[in-house]
C-alpha cells in the first residue's frame, strides 16, 4: 500500500508541474483570419511628456528663433538623454512655452495635431512662409511585470510600438507566464482602465490593444500550473527531485 501511494503522488507531482501546448502557444486561431488592419496609434498628449519639436522653412535662418540651440546640440542629436533635458515638457496643465509664439496648449492633441497647430499659428501669424513643424515624443515607455523574461520599464521613440513588440523587448513570457490573461494598465486623460488580453487567441488584434500607447503597464501572472507548484513544494526543479526520491525509494522497497 505504502508504495501505490507514493507511487501516486510522484505522478500527481509531475502532473500538476506540466504546462499543455494549448497554454502556452500564442494567436492559435490565426488562420481562420490571417489578414488583420493595421491602426495607427492617436495617443493624446499627456502633462510630463517630453516633445522635441523642429521647425524649417526655406530660408533656414527664418526659423532659428522657433528652434532651440545650444552649444550640446551636436551631442543631443546622438544623446536621447539629453534631447529630454532640452526638449518641451507638457506641464499638469497640458501646455508647453514655445518660442515667439508663447504658452500653446496640447490638451487632446496627438504629436500630429500639434504640428499642424503650430504650422498654422506660424502661417497666420505671419512669422513664417509655408513652415514644415516636426513633433516628436522623446519619453514614450511601457512597464512590463511579473512572468517575463527581463521586467523592467522600457522606453521607446517610435510613434508605434505593437504589443508583441513590447514583450520582445522584455525578453517574451517565460514558460510560466499566463498568456491566456495578461493585464493591461492605461491611463488617459487621469483615467485609468484594466483590459484582460488572451494572448492564445487572435481577437485582440483587432481591437484598440494592438499597439502599445505611452505609460501602458502589463502584468504577466503566473499561470496554473506555477501557482500550484509554488504553493506547497516550490518549482519543476523540485517537483522532479522529490519525484526522483520517492521512486528511488520505492526501487528499494520493492527489492526488500
Amino acid at each position: 500500500m505504502l508504495k501505490v501511494n507514493a507511487f501516486a503522488l510522484a505522478i500527481l507531482l509531475l502532473m500538476q508541474s506540466c504546462v499543455s501546448k494549448k497554454e502556452i502557444l500564442y494567436l492559435q486561431d490565426i488562420d481562420t483570419n490571417p489578414v488583420y488592419e493595421v491602426v495607427s496609434n492617436t495617443t493624446t498628449l499627456q502633462p510630463n511628456d517630453i516633445l522635441k519639436i523642429e521647425v524649417g522653412a526655406l530660408i533656414p535662418e527664418a526659423v532659428l528663433p522657433y528652434n532651440k540651440i545650444s552649444v550640446s546640440n551636436i551631442q543631443a542629436a546622438n544623446n536621447l538623454e539629453v534631447m529630454k533635458l532640452e526638449g518641451y515638457l507638457v506641464s499638469q496643465n497640458k501646455t508647453i512655452n514655445f518660442p515667439v509664439l508663447g504658452e500653446l496648449s496640447v490638451a487632446g492633441k496627438s504629436t500630429a495635431d500639434l504640428e499642424i497647430d503650430i504650422k498654422n499659428r506660424l502661417e497666420k501669424g505671419g512669422y513664417l512662409l509655408n513652415p514644415s513643424v516636426t513633433v516628436r515624443l522623446l519619453n514614450g515607455k511601457v512597464t512590463i511585470l511579473g512572468e517575463v523574461k527581463q521586467p523592467g520599464t522600457f522606453t521607446f521613440t517610435e510613434n508605434n510600438i505593437s504589443l508583441l513588440q513590447a514583450l520582445g523587448l522584455a525578453g517574451d513570457l517565460t514558460i510560466n507566464g499566463d498568456r491566456e490573461d495578461v493585464i493591461l494598465l492605461r491611463e488617459a486623460d487621469g483615467k485609468r482602465s484594466t483590459s484582460h488580453l488572451n494572448l492564445t487567441e487572435s481577437a485582440w488584434l483587432n481591437g484598440p490593444y494592438q499597439n502599445i500607447q505611452p505609460n501602458d503597464v502589463l502584468v504577466v501572472n503566473p499561470n496554473s500550473a506555477k501557482v500550484k507548484t509554488a504553493g506547497y513544494i516550490g518549482n519543476v526543479s523540485v517537483v522532479l527531485a522529490m519525484a526522483s526520491l520517492i521512486l528511488t525509494s520505492i526501487v528499494l522497497l520493492t527489492n526488500n
